[in-house]
């Protein structure tokens, strides 16, 4: 066999930069405050009842949080949004200083304003997974009023949908 075509983490990444994925936020209440990250491994899993999943790496800033939280945020962006899904993806950046704009919301997981949409999920498992965990969590609040298109990743950058 080649051995380009072995697995290999740089196969995985490289094959995942062709798929294009919606870009979310996930917020949690953290004992030194909130915490947040930029995922795109977001994942409708169940409608009865309503479950989501999305992955987090053991090595993040925002994991020590994720693993205590009993509830998370999870927050659609929109495509005028790349600067604020740019700020939760980058290590050491003030997540919740200005400019994001953020309120307590139910169960007291941070909600940021602004997004297409937002869920608030009791979470209900953490799976291990190599170095990330999966996180299972059970919908018990949220908001779709938001306006505007969607944001995605794809091929290592921000984009936009195109007609």
């Amino acid at each position: 066999m080649p051995a380009d075509l072995l697995a290999t983490p740089d196969l995985l990444r490289s094959v995942f930069r062709l798929h294009a994925a919606g870009v979310a936020v996930i917020t949690a209440r953290g004992e030194a405050g909130p915490v947040g990250f930029t995922a795109t491994s977001l994942t409708s899993v169940s409608a009865e009842p309503p479950l989501l999943s999305f992955g987090v790496g053991t090595g993040s800033s925002s994991w020590p949080a994720i693993a205590a939280a009993d509830h998370v945020g999870v927050h659609i962006l929109g495509e005028h949004q790349q600067e604020l899904a740019a700020t939760f993806a980058r290590s050491g950046a003030d997540r919740f200083g200005p400019p994001t704009v953020w309120r307590e919301g139910p169960e007291g997981v941070p909600v940021l304003d602004g997004v297409v949409a937002w869920l608030v999920g009791r979470v209900v498992a953490r799976v291990p997974a190599g170095d990330h965990r999966i996180v299972l969590a059970e919908v018990v609040h949220g908001d779709p009023s938001g306006t505007g298109r969607p944001l995605l990743y794809h091929q290592g950058r921000f984009q936009r949908l195109r007609d």
